[in-house]
């Protein structure tokens, strides 16, 4: 049985303390009593604010435990919630097991997903087996997109345009600029209007080869669904450009395969594809100088590729999936 245990009145270390490490894991077992009796192991993967925790129990049994900031404990809960929909969805991902506060920090347990992230693996497949990995991960994102915004969350046109303003007005004022990106701008506002009345739907909103675990040559589940949205599922491909196809031209071609029952997608999704990585390419430069400015390199390596699949956006399907594997 799933629990949240809302402790309150217990006193929370200082936020800092979360950041710098200063977790005493002793003291966290004895304060945690589903963890009593358990090793855990930090894992370092991701760039999630969450410190994240492989857990084994006496029994064998394996978990994984995240934890947070206190002033996280809201989001938290709601990512909770949501865990438990995708479970009623038949989503392959964590099942929640229980959420609360320490003294220390706030936690989440979640049951472990057994295998490698897919970023190892697929490497060592054949192309047709990369390519059944995707089909699965498609139909699971499928499903995943299958929750309807609540009420209260705005259009997700409206959002998206306010957002890539702040961006694009941020870009101008950062000094670093990407080749062709009046060309790249032109693309953006000829085709901007075609976000108007897109479903509201629930986004992982991070869904690429770093957060599918895979076993056995299938996909054994989705991880990490800490960054979650609400808006137009299309945007969940925008990971396939930026990531996934580095790693997997025949995983990417099947997860966009898979996600449309093996059909060929519209014009319209293509378009917005496209349009959405173009949005990127601008969101992608502030957020990493205003963060990682020391993966700059790295990450612009990665935009200068998908501008050269799409040729600068000439053209809205990517060469990578029309060339095939």
């Amino acid at each position: 049985m799933a629990a949240v245990n809302d402790h309150r009145g217990t006193t929370i270390v200082k936020s800092e303390d979360l950041e710098s490490g200063a977790i005493d894991l002793n003291r966290l077992k004895e304060e945690i009593i589903c963890l009593q009796g358990c090793s855990l192991e930090q894992i370092h993967k991701g760039f999630s604010n969450d410190k994240k925790f492989a857990v084994q129990s006496a029994e064998g049994t394996s978990y994984l435990l995240r934890l947070f900031e206190a002033d996280e404990f809201e989001h938290k809960q709601i990512e909770f919630t949501i865990l438990q929909q995708m479970l009623e969805h038949h989503v392959t991902c964590s099942r929640p097991i229980e959420l609360g506060m320490s003294a220390q920090a706030g936690y989440m347990l979640l049951s472990f997903v057994e295998g490698n992230d897919a970023t190892e693996e697929l490497p060592h497949y054949t192309q047709s087996e990369q390519f059944h990995v995707g089909v699965e991960a498609g139909r699971e994102l499928k499903k995943i997109n299958s929750i309807q915004a609540p009420d209260l969350v705005a259009p997700w046109y409206d959002r998206k345009i306010a957002k890539h303003k702040r961006y694009m007005d941020a870009y101008a004022a950062c000094g670093y600029k990407v080749k062709q990106d009046e060309q790249i701008i032109a693309f953006i506002d000829e085709n901007i209007k075609f976000m108007q009345n897109r479903p509201n739907l629930f986004q992982h909103d991070d869904f690429h080869v770093g957060n599918l675990i895979v076993k056995d040559k299938r996909l054994a589940g989705v991880i990490d669904f800490n960054r979650y949205d609400w808006g137009d599922p299309i945007h969940e491909f925008l990971k396939v450009g930026i990531f996934s196809r580095e790693i997997s031209t025949a995983f990417s071609i099947g997860q966009i395969k898979g996600y449309h029952n093996n059909e060929e997608p519209r014009e319209e999704f293509w378009r917005l594809y496209a349009l959405y990585l173009a949005m990127s390419v601008f969101s992608t430069v502030v957020w990493t100088l205003s963060y990682f400015p020391e993966n700059m390199d790295e990450m612009m390596s990665k935009v200068e590729r998908f501008l050269d699949d799409h040729d600068y956006f000439a053209r809205i399907i990517p060469n990578w999936y029309t060339e095939g594997f």
